[in-house]
């Protein structure tokens, strides 16, 4: 039976990451290219802070096309659209584009209400998943990711740069999604069963951005 060829959203996150092994362990698609929205002020994927590079061998590990959206820092929800709708058309062979999203309801609804304007739907491979039993699976199955970025106005700052366990799941304060679906942090995944190689960087330093985004650099 031909598989359905759909385009994935993809941000190199562990959420991300769940959500491809997900759809790909079903084995009706096929996966016609990563679709990355990347600053292009900073050459980085956007809100996690990694650097193009590292993203490029991401997908060079999993054996899919990338697809760069370009956005500013200043783009607008409307710029973001437009670029998206650019980028989606240039795929008029897929039917659908798959989402790590987890529970956000109204991220959900903004996401297909677009897609639909494409002629397309959306995909949630993890949806209303357990957070916790998520994060636990992640580590089970032997991915390994590190905390890219932390919003400190929800999580201590020296959470940046600390690697995606059990143990820091533990560590996790109250009211702090095992996940951080509400954005309370951003992780980087560079190996796990869907890989066909790790990719390596080095940790480099923290910085503190917009008085509230801490970053950690993740040099190649």
């Amino acid at each position: 039976m031909e598989k359905e060829k759909v385009l994935f959203a993809w941000s190199g996150g562990k959420d991300s990451t769940m959500a491809l092994h997900e759809l790909t362990r079903e084995g009706r698609y096929e996966v016609a290219a990563l679709l990355t929205t990347i600053t292009e002020d900073y050459d980085r994927v956007s809100m996690h802070g990694v650097r193009k590079v590292l993203l490029e061998r991401q997908a060079s590990s999993l054996n899919i096309p990338l697809e760069k959206v370009l956005i500013t820092r200043e783009s607008s929800d409307r710029d973001y659209e437009l670029k998206m709708s650019e980028a989606l058309g240039r795929y008029r062979d897929a039917s659908a584009v798959c989402f790590g999203d987890i529970f956000l309801e109204d991220l959900r609804k903004y996401r297909e209400t677009n897609l639909g304007k494409a002629g397309m739907k959306g995909l949630f491979p993890i949806w209303k998943k357990d957070t916790r039993l998520l994060a636990r699976k992640f580590t089970e199955l032997g991915f390994r990711a590190i905390i890219t970025c932390v919003d400190t106005e929800v999580l201590d700052g020296s959470f940046a740069g600390r690697g995606y366990d059990e143990a820091l799941v533990d560590a996790l304060p109250d009211g702090v999604d095992p996940c951080g679906e509400n954005g309370e942090f951003h992780t980087f995944v560079y190996d796990g069963p869907i890989f066909q190689n790790p990719v390596a960087f080095t940790p480099g330093e923290t910085v503190l951005r917009e008085g509230r985004f801490c970053f950690c650099d993740l040099k190649i």
